[in-house]
């Protein structure tokens, strides 16, 4: 167990330093994957509260993110096209950007696709089990969710700590980091991770009230 915490202060020293190279360096402790674990579940219940308190944020937050994402892809591609066929110019930079942003898109996304329960369903399968079973069952997709979530946050930080101490530079730009779209990674499994507790917790309700478990799930069907 001692072993498991240890480099525990230095994590912390580090994140208040505001020092990105002390990051990388004490994300390499073993304590990174328990204070990772806590940041997880403590991270999904704040974006958990936050999704009960204000409506807007949970019915709107990822698809408002997922959208602004495309547009901006399809504009700068459809933009520089027209550019480089027309004009015979490209900005360095419009085939470096879209690929983040796809990235934001993608993992947002994900959390989306949690919150309609489109993974992991076996809604089939599930609805010829006892009440009993199908509730174990949610249980498990939840612990596998925060599992995910959890080794996504934690290794993702460490790419992010690093991409941040060695400043690298967005291609085609002087002054855009990379870092500044890769920490997209963590807070989006972070915004995933109030989902699966949302989840969970509706389906716990159902569970104690007798409504139904188990529904069909249908992509884009909010």
């Amino acid at each position: 167990m001692g072993n498991w915490f240890a480099g525990a202060g230095e994590i912390f020293a580090a994140l208040f330093s505001n020092d990105a190279f002390m990051v990388r360096q004490a994300l390499r402790e073993p304590a990174a994957w328990p204070i990772g674990l806590i940041v997880t579940i403590l991270g999904g219940l704040v974006f958990y509260a936050l999704y009960r308190a204000i409506p807007w944020v949970e019915r709107k937050l990822e698809p408002t993110i997922m959208v602004t994402s495309y547009l901006m892809i399809g504009g700068i591609i459809f933009v520089e096209v027209i550019r480089r066929f027309t004009f015979g110019q490209q900005a360095p930079w419009s085939t470096t950007i879209p690929p983040f942003l796809f990235l934001i898109m993608t993992w947002v996304g994900c959390s989306y696709n949690v919150k309609l329960r489109t993974h992991l369903a076996f809604a089939e399968f599930r609805t010829a089990l006892p009440r009993a079973g199908q509730m174990a069952c949610l249980t498990m997709d939840a612990i596998l969710w925060i599992g995910f979530s959890w080794v996504v946050i934690v290794t993702s930080s460490r790419m992010v700590a690093n991409s941040a101490s060695n400043f690298q530079i967005m291609l085609g730009t002087d002054n855009v980091l990379q870092w500044w779209f890769l920490v997209s990674v963590p807070l989006a499994f972070l915004m995933l991770a109030g989902r699966v507790i949302e989840n969970w917790v509706d389906d716990y309700r159902n569970y104690k009230s007798g409504a139904p478990l188990i529904e069909q799930a249908v992509i884009g069907a909010d």
